[in-house]
């Protein structure tokens, strides 16, 4: 999902020449493409729809859990909102006719809810582990008023650790041209080379990895926290006649 590991805004290879096509792919390519974003875009911004709507709505489905999910859908939505842009961007890169601010808000906005996204299923699984390996002090600590706290807290911070885009891109006439043909939304070369493209790079290296390092131990802890409660069931986890001592169990 993420914008910056997108290559097509990373071109360098630009020819400004007026007989080059301006598709980043060939047209085999690109109808089945847009004909799954197409169907992605509704699917997605209808289902996430139902799902806000659903939780404003309905009290019953205002837990905890329902919390992280409707802000999960509400990034999920602005992903798939500005597809049709990411769209027309494969069909025709250049020029670039939406501005300056179009092409910076949409990438920033991209990695934001990616971000989010991330780190949302990572917070979930955190509470699922206290819910399970410490249920008492889980229960004590975990409320509604506290997760909508973190919820605000994360938006937060996925804004501020994605603001550097707004300095990173532009739209921008490469190797010099001053033709309205050749404006490109890209990276500005003289702030790339002040390292903030690199340092964007490392931020996008850590959401993504931390989170999955983040997981496996949790769900492995969690795993074993089962596996010990099954063996400690009276009579299931002794050697002699075990299955006889499940049955009569149950």
């Amino acid at each position: 999902m993420g914008s910056i590991s997108n290559h097509r805004y990373f071109r360098n290879d630009t020819d400004s020449s007026e007989d080059q096509s301006f598709a980043l792919f060939d047209i085999h390519i690109l109808m089945p493409m847009t004909i799954i974003s197409i169907i992605l875009f509704f699917l997605g911004v209808s289902g996430n729809l139902i799902v806000i709507a659903i939780f404003r709505h309905s009290q019953e489905m205002r837990t905890m859990v329902n919390m992280y999910g409707s802000s999960m859908a509400l990034s999920d939505m602005l992903i798939f909102l500005s597809l049709p842009l990411d769209l027309y961007h494969l069909w025709k890169y250049k020029p670039y006719i939406f501005g300056d601010f179009l092409c910076k808000f949409f990438i920033y906005l991209s990695e934001t809810c990616t971000y989010c996204t991330i780190l949302h299923i990572t917070i979930v699984s955190v509470e699922r582990y206290f819910a399970i390996c410490f249920p008492l002090k889980a229960k004590a600590t975990i409320t509604k008023c506290r997760v909508k706290r973190l919820i605000l807290v994360l938006w937060g911070c996925f804004l501020l650790t994605t603001s550097p885009i707004l300095f990173l891109f532009w739209v921008e006439h490469p190797k010099g041209s001053l033709s309205q043909k050749s404006q490109e939304c890209r990276s500005i070369e003289r702030m790339a080379h002040m390292g903030l493209l690199e340092m964007m790079t490392w931020v996008f290296t850590i959401y993504f990895f931390l989170p999955v390092l983040c997981l496996t131990l949790l769900y492995g802890l969690i795993g074993r926290k089962c596996w010990r409660s099954r063996q400690r069931l009276p009579g299931c986890g002794q050697e002699k006649f075990p299955h006889a001592d499940c049955q009569n169990a149950g």
